[in-house]
C-alpha cells in the first residue's frame, strides 16, 4: 500500500498534482456559482424595476389620454 502512496519516490508531486487539480476545480465551480448567483439578482432587479413602467404605460395607452390634460 505505501508503494502506490509513494509512486516510486514521486508521490509528494503526484498527490500534490493531483490536489492542485481538485482545489482549482473547486474554486471553479465554487467562482461560477457565486457568478450565477450574482447574474440572478441582477436580472430579477432589472425585471422588478421595468415591470412598473410597462404596466403604466400599457394602462396609458388603455385610456387614450396618459399624461395629457384638457
Amino acid at each position: 500500500m505505501m508503494a502506490f502512496f509513494s509512486q516510486g519516490g514521486y508521490g509528494g508531486y503526484v498527490w500534490g498534482a493531483f490536489g492542485m487539480t481538485f482545489g482549482l476545480l473547486l474554486i471553479e465551480i465554487l467562482q461560477l456559482r457565486a457568478s450565477q448567483r450574482k447574474t440572478l439578482t441582477r436580472l430579477s432587479r432589472l425585471l422588478r424595476l421595468r415591470a412598473p413602467r410597462q404596466t403604466a404605460s400599457s394602462a396609458g395607452r388603455a385610456q387614450g389620454t396618459a399624461g395629457t390634460k384638457s
